[in-house]
């Protein structure tokens, strides 16, 4: 048999014209995470929602998207991700009808939980796709880099759109504008798409169900210890998430169609993978928290502005992928993925140029380190988790993808969160000014955010002194967060070098088809 023979088949205009109309959908499911940024004021004063309901707007989306993305994937495996597609794109297209119109804050709640249901119908079924579409590697790569820079932007691009809208409209186009993209979607998907299932998977509800209770609690207490520390209060939830994730675990090795199929594990680099994208969206998201406070509060961009100052690190982000992509073929995902935690470990050790008085281009500069390292490694580990699949598997390895970033995203809003909020207290208590009401001066130790409320009541020179003290402490905090994101990047980078094989060849993949097909 020839060389030529053996060779995959090359994609051609139609398969990444099927890329552009994939990256559509996903789009506005990313920009959902961030829309509502600055459309709180305008829906607080229409809906007058409680504080609890107002949290509720902002958690309920992410919750029921990471919640659901295991079992969505299973989903599409089973009835076709094409069809999956097109009922998240009905779903979502829908619920943003709803809440664009919402007469009260329940309702609008209510609908951003089903944005959430049609995400996750979405992300894995679009990701699938792109897994089927192109046979060669090295197209594959170049696809999954379009969909990870897609998706990585969404997040960023979010608040600016809300915040243009909001300029010329009332705030329910901020989800109004996702029924278009959802209208073309189910015009073009069903003639440029193809349509593949596995005819051997099937949804197991108890397994959809243990997903949830392990990965709800655990998304919970992380966003919890971001935002208050850790209470008592969160102790059954992290309870409750541990007992459903070991209940989970030895489930999926007893059934004969598991959600997350152990199998996978056995892969030589597969669960390295999932450690790698773990820590990659720790990188992601703690960065994210970092900055934007940084932005707003030390150096006094309104949120718009910090919105489009922080997309300029895009630009870099999105040659970042494809490049990495081409690099990989010829020295190796690992070692691109490496020096992909490297730059960006390199990008958070420089944020300690970063002063209360710097101008924004330091940040700008060392926050596009951190984008284009990080960028790279996401695009490069979920090509590698979804080409080591097997075709009939794409939507569940796709979904536990997306929820172990999902996962690490949380993770790092947490860990750096809770150090940043730390440094923060303790530095704070020695700067703040003698006299200061005890009231105030607790007040202030909790955030910058409170800081600066108690500043302004206080004016003068006091209040003055107060707002100095603060950013001083916010900004040692942020040094101190950002290198302890360097060394966690850094074993990233280990991780990748060690527990990922530099090449699998044509000769290995055959071997291990086989044995994950069939079970």
């Amino acid at each position: 048999m020839s060389e030529t023979s053996l060779r995959p088949r090359l994609a051609g205009r139609r398969e990444w014209t099927a890329v552009a109309v994939l990256c559509l959908p996903l789009l506005v499911v990313s920009m959902d995470v961030s829309v509502l940024f600055f459309a709180v004021p305008h829906i607080a004063e229409s809906l007058a929602p409680t504080a609890t309901q107002l949290l509720w707007m902002f958690d309920v989306y992410g919750f029921v998207l990471a919640g659901l993305l295991l079992t969505m994937g299973g989903v599409a495996d089973r009835i076709g991700r094409r069809r999956l597609l097109l009922l998240g794109a009905v779903a979502f297209g829908v619920a943003s009808a709803l809440a664009a119109y919402a007469p009260s804050a329940g309702w609008l709640i209510a609908a951003r939980a089903l944005l959430g249901i049609g995400g996750a119908t979405l992300m894995p079924s679009t990701l699938a796709i792109v897994r089927n579409l192109f046979a060669d590697d090295g197209e594959r790569a170049k696809a999954v880099g379009v969909w990870s820079a897609v998706m990585a932007g969404g997040v960023g691009i979010g608040p600016v759109i809300s915040g243009v809208l909001l300029e010329h409209f009332w705030w329910g186009s901020v989800f109004l504008i996702n029924v278009p993209v959802m209208l073309a979607l189910l015009v073009v998907a069903p003639f440029l798409l193809p349509e593949s299932r596995s005819v051997t998977s099937r949804v197991d509800l108890p397994s959809s169900v243990l997903s949830l209770l392990a990965i709800l609690p655990v998304i919970h207490v992380l966003k919890s210890l971001a935002a208050d520390g850790w209470s008592v209060s969160l102790l059954p939830y992290a309870v409750v998430g541990a007992g459903a994730s070991v209940a989970f675990v030895r489930r999926q090795s007893r059934i004969s169609s598991p959600m997350v199929d152990p199998r996978l594990f056995a892969v030589r680099g597969f669960g390295g993978s999932v450690v790698v994208q773990v820590i990659g969206m720790f990188g992601v998201m703690g960065n994210a928290i970092l900055v934007t406070q940084y932005l707003q509060s030390v150096l006094g961009y309104s949120p718009l502005a910090s919105a489009l100052w922080s997309l300029l690190p895009s630009v870099a982000v999105g040659a970042a992928a494809p490049t990495a992509a081409v690099l990989s073929l010829r020295i190796g995902r690992p070692v691109v993925m490496a020096s992909g935690f490297v730059l960006a470990a390199a990008g958070f050790a420089a944020m300690r140029l970063a002063e209360a008085d710097s101008t924004i281009w330091v940040t700008l500069a060392c926050a596009s380190f951190v984008a284009i390292g990080l960028v790279s490694v996401a695009t490069l580990v979920t090509e590698y988790a979804i080409g080591v699949a097997p075709a009939d598997r794409a939507g569940s390895v796709s979904a536990l993808v997306e929820t172990a970033g999902e996962l690490g995203g949380a993770l790092g809003m947490a860990v750096l969160g809770s150090i940043l909020g730390a440094v923060y207290a303790a530095r704070l208590d020695a700067l703040l000014p003698a006299g200061l009401p005890q009231q105030m001066h607790e007040a202030a130790a909790q955030t910058l955010g409170e800081a600066v409320v108690v500043a302004g009541q206080l004016g003068g020179a006091r209040g003055e002194a107060v707002l100095e003290a603060a950013r001083t402490a916010y900004v040692d905090g942020m040094h101190v967060s950002d290198l302890a994101a360097a060394a966690v990047l850094l074993v990233g980078a280990v991780v990748a070098l060690v527990a990922l094989p530099r090449h699998r060849s044509a000769e290995q993949r055959a071997a291990e088809e086989p044995a994950l097909s069939g079970r």
